[in-house]
């Protein structure tokens, strides 16, 4: 019956439809209390936005339905391979053994996959999708009168029906611990979830948000300078699930090497005792607000930020409630300390569920078995007659806005240091990058000074007090390498009404911190725990088998200490390495509110530059590898699904390619509508997750990388790496699907506004690439002119008929070593190889 109704689908042409009209981001998911369906649209097509909406939700038809079944049973195992999700159920069915939120998970159990029912999944849509329950959620840059008549206009047929609310039987109090194991590969860990009053007690919900962030808001909570700053285990956490009936309060802890999970408990409910007791400083209080302001100014950024905040209104307080997201910071200014202990004392006491994450076999996972399906019609060159009208609705114009890296950028020197800035004109905010021309690559051990800086004091603070000092200046530091493991970044940011003390506070702590032989223990400790459990996991584990495919057994993911490395490393050296930071080459990159001149002159104060910067260490070196026979690499890890990546050499970075490239990957694997997700999923059901991409490098003189994975029911692997074999090998066309992949680049370049200080990061990565102007130009320019017959010719030079490493992370009790044979030569890689420790 699926077969025949998939006669009558056209696969993917709601994304085409969405592509078309340059929609970014297309997607739906459902949780607890909500289904939201989401998009990024332009401006200028509001209009057949709407018009596809209101179609949608009319008078939806469901085919397609066996296969889709499928890969939710794919989603199914998937989740039964995840730890952390497993914990997640447990907990909710033992805090909520009555309500809903404990008892009907969002994916359902084995039982309830294996029974589907589109009459329910009908009587389903026909309760719940009805005007009185549902919203349209829009922000952006539109006339919000006219979009309201628009909403009317598409929606109006839509009639209200009597919607019945849930109401759950109140929950009986937890008043003592309960206690719960779960099994698993992954690393130990332990949690405690307290039930809390939900979101309709908006007072409580506003202490509750009080009461985390004393206890963890980055920087000055309990959690953060008296267990994670003072490294008394691995890590912590704390984090809120606010639904309407009741909340979630949940604690997480790791383990450092040598302690329990039951020490690791009793530190998480020593911060917890505190907080009862009052013992921390009442002026915490005003530092959170002052900091909610921050977060408030940094959300109204982003249109997704607001478009969420109203969702959130909605679902939770039925849109009555729009004040309360108002007033929430004003609120928060309210709360005391005294409200703060009253609270913990009669909500965070005894009466917490209690879960040990303990590593070990699961025994009661029952994976849902394969059935057996036959892949259905796509008929990817179909068009309705719907979607014609759509293409032919008439939309206002919008015309690219290129980079021009020699006006939108101010440059200029501080001292040696190049300096960059893009002026900050919609608020108070600024963004201060130190960007060295140095990273792991060159020094091994500069990652680990960089992670040993904040656990250091000063002659004049204590690493707590520096902690404590930047969230009462709302402003924070962080490192990374946005621009790759041969760079590392320094990024001060906050309130520019606070830059000074900022600014000065972060040269202080670099230039003056002192060597901590206990910290350097403690770390060293951490450190290794921490590397222990990343073995673990098995996303770092794929990844440790595709860096080993792409460069060989020395590989950029394996440029780690070994554990001799680490045990000689001094605190006086790893401090040297930080007072030296600043003599090393680096640029610096300011957004804010100061014009260029000024900032330049304020930053050149605050931050001494030498006249010349030393000579730093040679970078190592990485080359890609040249793949000549198919290979297997594999690394065994229990798990019912199991995980293959492709991968493959490609040619050496050509700016002129790059139209192409972006075609070819829309096209063929690069997204929902792609060649790749239609066959592998859509038509034959073969995975859940599924793509193949010409990836490209960061660097000039580097070379592109073929990368596709599925991730697949261990049982259809070998049906997977045939189907995507097929399709590396052969590609087919698909005049509709290569019209849709075209327009949705355009768009998407005719639409994309690249700002504040993502200017100056394009024009960086650029440089990387040799490349002197805005790359999108070149794309735009070209990319009508494409056809298939330049992406076959694309895909046959550079994927057809070619030598692949095969990356298969899997349970040997679940792949036949012979089918693997049968690929190419096997070699099982230990993890001390993957991992270089």
């Amino acid at each position: 019956m699926s077969g025949l109704a998939a006669k009558y689908a056209i696969a993917n042409e709601y994304d085409k439809m969405m592509a078309g009209m340059g929609a970014q981001g297309t997607n739906a998911h459902t949780w607890v209390e909500e289904t939201i369906y989401e998009e990024d649209i332009p401006s200028n097509a509001v209009g057949k936005f709407l018009a596809v909406q209101a179609e949608r939700f009319r008078n939806p038809i469901f085919r397609i339905f066996h296969t889709e079944l499928e890969a939710v049973y794919e989603e199914k195992n998937r989740g039964l391979d995840d730890d952390g999700r497993k914990m997640y159920e447990l907990m909710l069915s033992t805090v909520f053994p009555t309500h809903n939120y404990g008892q009907q998970s969002t994916i359902g159990t084995v039982d309830h996959l294996k029974n589907p029912s589109l009459k329910a999944i009908r009587a389903f849509y026909n309760k719940y999708y009805v005007p009185n329950n549902m919203a349209v959620v829009m922000a952006g840059d539109f006339n919000p009168d006219y979009v309201i008549k628009q909403v009317d206009k598409s929606f109006g047929y839509m009639k209200p029906k009597p919607v019945t609310e849930y109401k759950a039987p109140p929950e009986k109090p937890i008043t003592a611990p309960i206690v719960k194991e779960i099994y698993g590969p992954d690393a130990e860990n332990v949690n405690l979830a307290f039930r809390l009053p939900g979101a309709l007690d908006t007072r409580a919900a506003v202490v509750a948000t009080a009461v985390s962030q004393v206890l963890s808001n980055g920087k000055a909570g309990l959690f953060d300078l008296n267990l994670n700053q003072q490294q008394k285990l691995l890590r912590s956490s704390v984090s809120q699930l606010n639904w309407k009936d009741y909340s979630v309060f949940m604690l997480a802890g790791n383990a450092k090497q040598g302690q329990t999970l039951d020490e690791v408990r009793d530190l998480l409910l020593s911060q917890i005792d505190i907080l009862r007791k009052g013992d921390f400083d009442e002026s915490l209080l005003k530092a959170i607000v002052n900091n909610f302001k921050l977060y408030e100014i940094q959300g109204l950024e982003s249109n997704n930020n607001r478009a969420n905040s109203l969702m959130d209104a909605f679902i939770k307080h039925r849109g009555n409630n729009w004040n309360y997201d108002v007033a929430f910071i004003d609120d928060m200014s309210k709360v005391t300390k005294k409200d703060i202990v009253d609270f913990a004392n009669k909500y965070l006491a005894n009466n917490y569920v209690i879960l040990y994450k303990r590593q070990g076999e699961d025994k009661s996972i029952v994976k849902v078995d394969k059935p057996s399906i036959t892949p259905v019609e796509v008929n990817r060159d179909a068009q309705s007659e719907f979607l014609r009208k759509i293409g032919e609705m008439p939309g206002t114009p919008v015309q690219p806005q290129w980079l021009d890296f020699d006006k939108d950028i101010q440059k200029g020197n501080i001292g040696a240091a190049s300096f960059l800035s893009v002026q900050n004109k919609d608020n108070g905010l600024f963004r201060l990058n130190y960007l060295f021309d140095q990273g792991s690559w060159h020094n091994k051990k500069l990652p680990l000074a960089m992670q040993y800086l904040r656990f250091l004091a000063t002659d004049k603070y204590s690493a707590q007090e520096i902690s404590r000092e930047f969230y009462n200046l709302a402003c924070s530091y962080k490192i990374g390498n946005e621009l790759g493991q041969e760079y590392t970044q320094i990024e001060i940011s906050g309130l520019q009404e606070n830059f000074d003390q900022a600014v000065t506070l972060f040269e202080h702590m670099l230039r003056n911190c002192k060597p901590d032989e206990a910290a350097l223990v403690a770390m060293k400790n951490r450190t290794k725990k921490g590397r222990a459990d990343a073995k673990l996991n098995k996303t770092y584990v794929m990844r440790g088998l595709v860096n080993y495919a792409m460069y060989g057994p020395q590989n950029p993911f394996n440029h780690n200490l070994s554990d001799a490395e680490l045990d000689a490393i001094t605190a006086d050296e790893l401090v040297a390495i930080l007072h030296d930071l600043p003599n090393q080459k680096h640029s610096v990159v300011y957004y804010g509110p100061e014009a260029a001149g000024v900032a330049s002159a304020h930053i050149a104060k605050l931050h001494s530059i030498p006249a010349s910067f030393k000579a730093g260490l040679p970078a190592a070196k990485f080359q890609k590898t040249t793949q000549t026979a198919n290979q297997v690499l594999f690394a065994e890890y229990d798990m019912v699904q199991a995980e293959v990546n492709w991968v493959r050499t490609g040619a050496t970075y050509e700016p002129a390619t790059v139209p192409v490239v972006e075609l070819f990957n829309a096209y063929f694997g690069g997204g929902m509508g792609s060649i790749v997700f239609q066959t592998i999923r859509e038509s034959k059901a073969l995975a859940y997750s599924t793509y193949a991409v010409y990836s490209a490098p960061d660097k000039k003189d580097d070379k592109y990388a073929v990368v596709a994975y599925v991730g697949s029911q261990a049982d259809k692997m070998s049906e997977a790496i045939g189907g995507m074999n097929e399709l590396l090998n052969v590609l087919p066309e698909s005049d509709k699907a290569l019209a849709t992949a075209r327009e949705s680049i355009r768009q998407g370049i005719e639409t994309e506004r690249v700002v504040q200080d993502a200017i100056i990061f394009s024009y960086l990565k650029s440089q990387r690439l040799g490349v002197d102007h805005d790359l999108r130009k070149d794309t735009y320019a070209a990319i009508n002119k494409l056809g298939f017959k330049d992406v076959k010719q694309f895909h046959d030079a550079n994927l057809a008929n070619k030598a692949y490493t095969y990356c298969i992370v899997a349970s040997e009790k679940n792949v036949k070593q012979d089918e693997l044979k049968k690929i190419g030569e096997v070699k099982k890689l230990s993890l001390e190889t993957l991992f270089g420790y």
